[in-house]
């Protein structure tokens, strides 16, 4: 998605770490006008060190829903001038129907709907916007392995009151999500049953339960259907969280 939406503005992408890229594209990387991030965590050692070696450029861009995909977009078009500028623009046009379609049909079923993140690399702060462009609200959010930069980047994205955890434990999160009680959490596959036994809609944020890929205009719109899956599916209704649970309800599970 990130190379399609690149080439539309008019750049040629001349690598592509780590994805499909050939020893060819690495031997050309040092030739590059601007290296851009989507993985923070683990490519901004190298594209520091291609900075100081070879005075490469280097940012970091989002495309985890529209509103950061456009921003991203017309960021790195500022750093290629007025002609790009102008494609870019163009190709956020051409998307415009596409993410209206996928608004209109998923807001109503998801506005409102509140959400806790707890992932790898730089999605916690990532795809943010991304729920908060289906209308959704970020309760929670952190990291499993950040570094103190990343924390200060989070806070661009969210709002006063979220909860900010860094490398908690199974029992941590679980008493966190006890007192937050999000309609959704998204993470990875290790707390994925734990949170569903608890009676709360998951979606896992890291292979996407293979669905995905969630980054790029099409990408939302998997990204909304598969949330909207998750959270309005019929199966909650047949058993409650357990903060929902009156005691006649254990007893009675108890006694079954």
């Amino acid at each position: 998605a990130s190379r399609i939406l690149l080439e539309e503005i008019g750049l040629r992408v001349v690598g592509n770490w780590s994805g499909d890229a050939t020893l060819a594209e690495i031997e050309r990387a040092p030739k590059a006008k601007l290296n851009l991030i989507h993985c923070y965590r683990s490519m901004n050692y190298i594209c520091r060190h291609m900075e100081e070696k070879y005075g490469v450029a280097w940012m970091e861009y989002n495309f985890f829903g529209p509103s950061q995909i456009e921003a991203s977009l017309r960021n790195i078009a500022k750093h290629f001038g007025p002609e790009i500028e102008e494609k870019t623009e163009k190709v956020i046009a051409k998307y415009r129907p596409l993410v209206d379609a996928v608004i209109a049909k998923y807001l109503s079923r998801l506005e409102g709907n509140t959400v806790m993140l707890y992932v790898g690399g730089l999605r916690p702060r990532h795809v943010v916007t991304a729920y908060e462009d289906l209308g959704m609200v970020i309760v929670g959010t952190g990291y499993e392995f950040a570094h103190s930069d990343d924390y200060q980047r989070t806070g661009h994205y969210v709002k006063n009151g979220t909860l900010i955890y860094d490398d908690v434990t199974g029992y941590e999160l679980e008493k966190f999500i006890e007192g937050i009680r999000p309609n959704l959490v998204g993470s990875g596959i290790k707390e994925k049953y734990p949170v569903q036994k608890m009676g709360i809609p998951f979606r896992q944020m890291h292979s996407w339960d293979y669905s995905g890929p969630y980054h790029g205009y099409d990408g939302f719109a998997i990204f909304a259907r598969d949330v909207d899956l998750a959270i309005n599916n019929p199966v909650w209704d047949l058993f409650h969280a357990p903060w929902k649970r009156s005691r006649g309800d254990e007893r009675a599970m108890a006694a079954e």
